[in-house]
């Protein structure tokens, strides 16, 4: 196993990206100029014990932010700085082990419980790749590593908090679309749903014009929860226009996910996003998505549709075969999950 960590610590950086191969021109990947935006902010206190009114107003930002963004930050949580912090320098431990100790987790297929890996000779995209990864299943069974030592013990506990985060804001976002604040997690029995943590590393790239961490794409699920350490390189695609985002300290980054736009035909907006790479610093997220049953067939609820003004717009998918889909690079691009189900 070669990570994009080991080449950069082993080779001469001005050198690395031209020994690799990248189709992609330095423009496709820059940022426009784009007007000033206010993404929006919820304050997860207010939405859980805020007074009736400031529980509406909550209640409102997050139906702008469903429809008009498909993604959000989250203050006031209640998950404490400690255990992010802890979370994230566990995480860094785990990429400064040896890779004859990661060699143990690597490899299998989509569906394996634990996978570490690289995407530096990707096929999604025509560019570089240039990010490590863990993967691993932590709900409804934990799986992770049991090396560093206390990693497994600080993510099983991250993971449950999280988890709970994430219940809270849908239940804000049914009410934001009219339904009962429990609608969402009851259709999709989210007490035994999944919950995949994703670890990414993104090293200093030598030519970051030329690469980029993670290609534009949408998520699978119906809501995905991120943090980073303090360097930045999430950006998100609003009317058009990508977007870089600079999150407050010690908030999520929440994105609504492609399973929420069908199961509310089209009324919560999947977002795309993308991450770049930088030559200076060690860019590190922490990516939970919360999703149904691998079995469970998502199709737009009734409650949201309508034969004549909103009729379905999705046709039903299960769960596994989309996943799946995704993450065997088998969709293609720039065709999305989306895409592939719309009617």
């Amino acid at each position: 196993m070669s990570s994009v960590k080991k080449i950069g610590e082993s080779v001469s950086l001005s050198s690395v990206t031209s020994n690799l191969p990248c189709d992609a021109s330095p423009t496709d990947f820059r940022i426009q100029d784009e007007e000033e935006e206010t993404i929006p902010i919820i304050d997860l206190t207010l939405l859980v014990s805020g007074t009736p009114d400031q529980r509406s107003k909550v209640v409102q930002d997050m139906g702008l932010a469903r429809r008009e963004w498909g993604f959000f930050m989250v203050i006031n949580h209640g998950v404490s700085e400690k255990l992010m912090e802890d979370m994230m320098k566990a995480s860094q431990s785990f990429f400064d082990i040896t890779e004859e100790e990661k060699r143990e987790y690597a490899g299998g297929d989509v569906f394996s419980p634990v996978r570490c890996g690289t995407t530096l000779h990707g096929t999604i995209t025509n560019g570089n790749l240039w990010r490590d990864y863990l993967r691993a299943f932590v709900h409804p069974a934990f799986h992770f590593p049991n090396k560093p030592p206390g990693f497994r013990e600080i993510a099983h506990e991250y993971s449950k908090r999280v988890k709970e985060v994430a219940f809270e804001l849908l239940k804000g976002i049914s009410e934001s679309l009219g339904l009962e604040g429990n609608y969402i997690g009851k259709q999709m029995e989210l007490e035994e749903g999944i919950q995949l943590m994703a670890i990414n590393h993104y090293s200093p790239c030598p030519q970051p014009e030329l690469a980029i961490g993670l290609p534009p794409h949408s998520d699978h699920g119906l809501l995905t929860l991120l943090i980073q350490n303090e360097i930045d390189g999430l950006e998100i695609l609003h009317k058009g226009k990508w977007i870089a985002v600079y999150p407050p300290a010690n908030s999520f980054l929440v994105n609504l996910a492609d399973h929420l736009e069908v199961l509310t035909n089209g009324k919560c907006k999947s977002l795309l996003h993308r991450a770049m790479v930088n030559n200076n610093s060690t860019r590190m997220s922490i990516v939970i998505a919360h999703g149904p049953k691998l079995d469970t067939i998502v199709s737009p609820v009734s409650q949201l549709v309508d034969g004549e003004s909103s009729p379905p717009t999705y046709r039903p998918t299960k769960y596994r075969e989309y996943y799946e889909l995704q993450q065997s690079n088998q969709l293609g691009q720039p065709k999305t999950f989306l895409d592939h189900v719309r009617l």
